[in-house]
């Protein structure tokens, strides 16, 4: 018996935001669980804060998601030539999306999905969480929305549309410099 071409591979994924400090690693979480062992999840910032927001964890654990082992580090640790190759980068705050950001080894399929920050909520410790779990709930539904993809029969024009679209679901911060 003969193997397949190209067997069930594992796709990894890399959540991009400034400080990496709370919606790139909750949404690394979210995805290294609910990939269902098809995707590897990863996360980094282009300014990283140097720890994980709290809260942040917090939400993740009331959630059942792992909330373990998280630290917030530079993206560059990514584009050098021993970081795994990226099947695709998704940034997750607008500041993020319209930074320079390094040649991705491998040329990742990229697409923006903005979340507002909930770190910048000021208010009771009740408005920051209720922060938190609504950028929680926008990113596990963008990635429940990805996660659903026939990423590895898509055409390439077919699943960046679908990237697009999924960016621009209920929750999508605009982006403060529209000029591109």
């Amino acid at each position: 018996m003969s193997e397949p071409a190209q067997p069930n591979r594992v796709f990894n994924v890399l959540f991009l935001c400034t400080g990496n400090s709370a919606r790139s690693i909750m949404a690394e979480s979210i995805l290294a669980k609910d990939g269902a062992g098809r995707f590897r999840a990863f996360s980094a910032g282009s300014q990283p804060k140097g720890a994980v927001n709290p809260i942040a964890l917090a939400v993740l654990q009331d959630f059942d998601y792992p909330a373990e082992g998280f630290r917030s580090k530079n993206w560059d640790e990514f584009a050098g030539p021993d970081a795994p190759v990226m099947d695709f980068v998704f940034t997750v705050c607008d500041n993020a999306a319209g930074e320079a950001c390094p040649v991705w080894p491998g040329q990742p399929m990229t697409a923006h999905w903005g979340i507002e920050d909930p770190a910048a909520v000021e208010g009771t410790d009740i408005q920051k969480k209720a922060a938190f779990i609504a950028a929680f709930r926008h990113l596990k539904n963008r990635i429940a929305a990805f996660a659903a993809l026939p990423v590895a029969s898509l055409d390439k024009a077919s699943l960046r549309a679908s990237l697009t679209e999924i960016g621009r679901s209920e929750g999508a911060s605009s982006p403060r410099n529209s000029a591109a």
